[in-house]
């Protein structure tokens, strides 16, 4: 085995139970570990069949075979990057709407005469 196929593989692995540690202790949500896995399965597996791996590389016309190792794993972090910036612009939406309902409730509340400390405001002739 080449030295390079090794670090791969070490790294492959390390990737993979890394994301499994997180997913274990809650850090990271299931939904969002597939791309993370899945590249560290890919990589795992050109790694180990290097015949793959120069097939591949052949296929492509790539001159030096582990590079493709590093054209995969920029591919899935695009992807990664790419799916990240969709789950930012949902909340950011969401966020959005959330403030500005609370914007109308608070309004509402200010309108009935509710002290947003909780306290109703006495309504008489001589406050308003």
């Amino acid at each position: 085995m080449y030295l390079f196929q090794i670090i791969a593989i070490i790294g492959s692995v390390a990737l993979f139970a890394f994301v499994i540690d997180f997913i274990r202790r809650g850090l990271l949500k299931e939904k969002y570990s597939v791309l993370w896995i899945a590249s560290a399965l890919v990589i795992m597996a050109l790694s180990v069949k290097k015949g793959l791996l120069d097939g591949i590389a052949g296929l492509l016309g790539i001159a030096y075979p582990p590079s493709l190792l590093f054209l995969v794993a920029f591919i899935f972090i695009l992807l990664i990057n790419l799916h990240f910036s969709v789950v930012i612009s949902i909340l950011h939406e969401k966020n959005k709407t959330l403030v500005q309902e609370l914007t109308l409730l608070r309004n509402a509340l200010k309108e009935a005469g509710v002290d947003l400390s909780g306290k109703a405001e006495k309504k008489g002739p001589g406050n308003g």
